[in-house]
Protein backbone atom coordinates (compact mmCIF):
# COMPACT_ATOMS: atom_id res chain seq x y z
CA UNK A 1 0.00 0.00 0.00
CA UNK A 2 1.27 3.57 -0.90
CA UNK A 3 1.85 6.31 1.67
CA UNK A 4 -1.37 8.10 1.42
CA UNK A 5 0.95 11.85 1.82
CA UNK A 6 2.73 10.58 -1.27
CA UNK A 7 -0.23 10.15 -3.02
CA UNK A 8 -1.68 13.50 -2.19
CA UNK A 9 1.69 15.29 -2.73
CA UNK A 10 1.58 13.88 -6.69
CA UNK A 11 -1.87 14.86 -6.80
CA UNK A 12 -0.85 18.17 -6.18
CA UNK A 13 1.93 18.67 -7.99
CA UNK A 14 0.31 16.75 -11.01
CA UNK A 15 -2.38 19.46 -10.85
CA UNK A 16 -0.11 22.20 -10.55
CA UNK A 17 2.56 21.17 -13.13
CA UNK A 18 -0.20 21.17 -15.77
CA UNK A 19 0.06 23.45 -18.41
CA UNK A 20 -2.98 26.44 -18.63
CA UNK A 21 -4.92 26.52 -21.66
CA UNK A 22 -4.06 28.88 -24.08
CA UNK A 23 -6.96 32.16 -24.04
CA UNK A 24 -4.95 34.66 -25.07
CA UNK A 25 -7.03 35.60 -28.67
CA UNK A 26 -9.65 37.66 -30.02
CA UNK A 27 -13.61 36.01 -29.06
CA UNK A 28 -16.60 36.83 -30.52
CA UNK A 29 -19.57 36.13 -28.44
CA UNK A 30 -22.20 33.42 -30.14
CA UNK A 31 -25.40 35.32 -29.32
CA UNK A 32 -26.83 31.63 -30.97
CA UNK A 33 -25.08 29.19 -28.66
CA UNK A 34 -24.78 31.20 -25.62
CA UNK A 35 -28.16 31.63 -22.81
CA UNK A 36 -28.57 35.11 -20.86
CA UNK A 37 -32.11 33.33 -19.42
CA UNK A 38 -34.67 35.97 -18.34
CA UNK A 39 -32.21 38.69 -19.18
CA UNK A 40 -31.37 40.46 -22.75
CA UNK A 41 -28.47 39.40 -24.92
CA UNK A 42 -25.71 41.95 -26.15
CA UNK A 43 -26.54 42.20 -30.01
CA UNK A 44 -22.64 41.45 -29.61
CA UNK A 45 -19.53 41.14 -28.13
CA UNK A 46 -16.01 40.90 -28.67
CA UNK A 47 -13.00 39.78 -26.03
CA UNK A 48 -9.58 40.51 -26.54
CA UNK A 49 -7.45 38.13 -24.19
CA UNK A 50 -4.22 37.48 -23.09
CA UNK A 51 -2.70 35.45 -21.03
CA UNK A 52 0.73 35.29 -19.78
CA UNK A 53 3.35 34.10 -17.14
CA UNK A 54 -0.26 33.67 -14.37
CA UNK A 55 -1.22 37.57 -15.79
CA UNK A 56 -4.40 37.83 -17.58
CA UNK A 57 -5.75 40.55 -18.79
CA UNK A 58 -8.96 41.24 -21.42
CA UNK A 59 -10.59 44.24 -23.21
CA UNK A 60 -14.07 43.93 -23.89
CA UNK A 61 -16.57 45.49 -26.40
CA UNK A 62 -20.10 45.19 -25.69
CA UNK A 63 -23.02 46.44 -28.07
CA UNK A 64 -26.55 46.41 -27.13
CA UNK A 65 -30.29 48.26 -26.60
CA UNK A 66 -27.83 50.63 -24.19
CA UNK A 67 -25.33 51.36 -27.17
CA UNK A 68 -21.63 50.03 -26.54
CA UNK A 69 -19.92 49.34 -23.33
CA UNK A 70 -15.73 48.51 -23.13
CA UNK A 71 -14.20 47.55 -19.71
CA UNK A 72 -10.53 46.32 -19.47
CA UNK A 73 -10.04 44.16 -16.31
CA UNK A 74 -6.47 41.88 -15.60
CA UNK A 75 -6.04 39.58 -13.00
CA UNK A 76 -3.57 37.08 -11.66
CA UNK A 77 -4.42 33.95 -12.01
CA UNK A 78 -2.46 32.95 -8.57
CA UNK A 79 -5.70 33.94 -6.26
CA UNK A 80 -4.21 37.07 -5.22
CA UNK A 81 -6.60 40.27 -5.13
CA UNK A 82 -6.84 42.55 -7.85
CA UNK A 83 -9.08 45.68 -8.08
CA UNK A 84 -10.26 47.21 -11.70
CA UNK A 85 -11.99 50.18 -12.55
CA UNK A 86 -15.42 49.81 -13.97
CA UNK A 87 -18.08 52.53 -15.04
CA UNK A 88 -19.85 51.69 -11.83
CA UNK A 89 -16.26 52.12 -9.70
CA UNK A 90 -14.47 49.23 -8.74
CA UNK A 91 -14.57 46.07 -9.28
CA UNK A 92 -12.76 43.51 -6.82
CA UNK A 93 -11.68 39.93 -7.50
CA UNK A 94 -9.47 37.11 -7.58
CA UNK A 95 -8.97 34.40 -10.61
CA UNK A 96 -7.43 30.55 -10.14
CA UNK A 97 -6.92 27.94 -12.07
CA UNK A 98 -8.80 24.68 -11.16
CA UNK A 99 -7.17 21.91 -13.20
CA UNK A 100 -7.89 23.20 -17.16
CA UNK A 101 -10.42 25.82 -15.85
CA UNK A 102 -10.22 29.11 -15.10
CA UNK A 103 -12.55 31.06 -12.34
CA UNK A 104 -12.71 34.56 -11.74
CA UNK A 105 -15.17 35.71 -9.16
CA UNK A 106 -15.75 39.32 -8.77
CA UNK A 107 -17.82 41.56 -6.97
CA UNK A 108 -18.66 45.23 -7.47
CA UNK A 109 -21.37 47.84 -6.01
CA UNK A 110 -24.39 49.36 -8.99
CA UNK A 111 -26.54 51.11 -7.95
CA UNK A 112 -25.89 50.86 -3.97
CA UNK A 113 -26.37 47.01 -4.50
CA UNK A 114 -23.87 44.64 -4.20
CA UNK A 115 -23.22 42.16 -7.53
CA UNK A 116 -21.16 38.89 -6.77
CA UNK A 117 -20.16 37.20 -10.06
CA UNK A 118 -18.67 33.63 -10.04
CA UNK A 119 -17.10 32.72 -13.23
CA UNK A 120 -15.71 29.33 -14.82
CA UNK A 121 -13.76 29.70 -18.12
CA UNK A 122 -13.44 26.03 -19.95
CA UNK A 123 -11.73 26.31 -23.55
CA UNK A 124 -12.84 23.30 -26.21
CA UNK A 125 -10.50 20.52 -26.52
CA UNK A 126 -9.52 22.13 -30.49
CA UNK A 127 -8.83 25.84 -28.58
CA UNK A 128 -11.70 27.19 -30.60
CA UNK A 129 -14.77 28.02 -28.15
CA UNK A 130 -14.73 29.53 -24.56
CA UNK A 131 -17.21 28.38 -22.66
CA UNK A 132 -18.39 31.05 -19.60
CA UNK A 133 -20.52 29.91 -17.07
CA UNK A 134 -21.81 32.75 -15.14
CA UNK A 135 -23.33 32.77 -11.77
CA UNK A 136 -24.99 35.72 -10.42
CA UNK A 137 -25.82 37.08 -7.24
CA UNK A 138 -27.78 40.77 -6.55
CA UNK A 139 -29.93 41.48 -3.44
CA UNK A 140 -33.08 40.25 -5.10
CA UNK A 141 -32.27 37.20 -6.61
CA UNK A 142 -29.67 35.25 -8.51
CA UNK A 143 -29.05 33.65 -11.99
CA UNK A 144 -27.16 31.97 -14.16
CA UNK A 145 -25.39 32.76 -18.01
CA UNK A 146 -23.62 31.11 -19.87
CA UNK A 147 -21.57 32.62 -22.42
CA UNK A 148 -19.82 30.84 -25.82
CA UNK A 149 -16.94 32.31 -27.46
CA UNK A 150 -15.49 31.38 -31.12
CA UNK A 151 -11.92 32.30 -31.10
CA UNK A 152 -11.28 34.47 -34.57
Amino acid sequence: MRNPTFLAALLVFGISAQAAPNLSGEWKLSVAKSNYGAFPAPQSMLRKVTYAESKLSMHTVQKGAQGEVTSDLAYTTDGQPSVNKVQSGESKGTAQWIGDKLMIESERVVQSATLKQKEIWSLSADGKTLTVDAHVTLPNGEFDVKQVFERQ
